[in-house]
């Protein structure tokens, strides 16, 4: 008879060990996969949580609450990428994991439910050196942990029966630094605080230390909402960060920023400094007149 429980299920797993094969051999790539599956099961049951399932080179466990599992895929993360035999063409070997809180039903050691597969799939979303969980997750973290994960994305996940908010938790020290409270941020840089001025048409949306943060898609859930067929639904992510204005793009099709100064730079993936004036345009160059287009101005923030 199964018990109906509420827990944290975590799957964790090595990217691209198709490739490690290919380069390291057999058989330093089994020593390899194997190092890093006693990585992820030494993490887990340091941090309170039972490993369920090892599957080639993924592992799956769960936990009785979800501060401990990030804790645990926090772990993993940061004894990998330092982990001085697992490189592979000189690169660190790297992880992907997800995770979600939800009801499952565990029996003989093993756990069930819709719960296990949103966890998989927060898996299949991430990237090589994320974690990646759900907005259930979230509401069952501490203050802590809540401050530190930021919103990615939306996605149609089978069996939820509607769209999931994705969420990257940020387990890098840099990472978590970039999200420090506005009143950090006014505190450590006074009157020197770098200012946003977005202009969408004729709507103004200004970041500063009060709103150090928003995101730029196609989907209502966005602080700037921008509808196009080239626009992902979370497309990009403008925050202040250390005193610098820095654009991050999550989308398919890439960002395109021109500067008043003439100088033009696309992102795709990756972050890219803002300064002075110009304009964004999302998945595809920003055209001065179209209503899909973003003003920008960097100012200094009044006292």
């Amino acid at each position: 008879m199964g018990q109906d429980i509420e827990l944290a299920i975590v799957f964790a797993d090595v990217v691209g060990s198709t490739h490690i094969y290919d380069v390291m051999g057999d058989q330093r790539a089994r020593e390899m996969v194997a190092t890093c599956i006693e990585v992820m099961r030494e993490a887990t049951e340091q941090h309170g949580g039972t490993v369920i399932k090892t599957m080639g080179d993924e592992v799956m466990s769960t936990f009785p609450t979800a501060d401990e599992a990030l804790n645990a895929a926090a772990k993993m993360q940061r004894v990998i990428v330092s982990h001085a035999e697992l490189q592979v063409d000189g690169q660190p070997v790297a992880l992907r994991i997800g995770c979600h809180f939800g009801p499952v039903v565990l029996e003989s050691r093993d756990v069930f439910g819709a719960t296990v597969h949103t966890a998989n799939r927060m898996t299949s979303q991430a990237k090589a050196g994320q974690i990646v969980t759900t907005a259930a997750t979230c509401e069952h973290l501490s203050p802590e942990w809540r401050a530190s994960v930021r919103q990615i994305d939306v996605a149609m996940i089978k069996g939820q029966g509607g769209e999931v908010t994705l969420f990257e938790v940020l387990w890098q020290t840099d990472d978590v630094t970039s999200m420090l409270p506005a009143i950090a941020l006014s505190g450590r840089y006074g009157r020197n605080l770098q200012m946003l001025r977005l202009r969408l048409n004729e709507q103004d949306i200004i970041l500063d230390a009060t709103r150090p943060q928003l995101t730029i898609g196609r989907a209502d859930e966005n602080d700037v909402v921008i509808r196009g067929n080239l626009i992902s639904r979370i497309h990009a992510r403008i925050e202040i960060n250390r005193n610098k204005i820095v654009l991050i793009d999550q989308s398919t099709n890439g960002t395109f920023v021109h500067f008043a100064g003439g100088e033009e730079a696309f992102v795709r993936r990756d972050s890219l400094q803002i300064k002075g004036e110009g304009l964004i345009g999302l998945g595809k160059v920003p055209e001065r007149d179209s209503v899909q287009t973003l003003r920008f101005s960097c100012e200094i923030a009044a006292e």
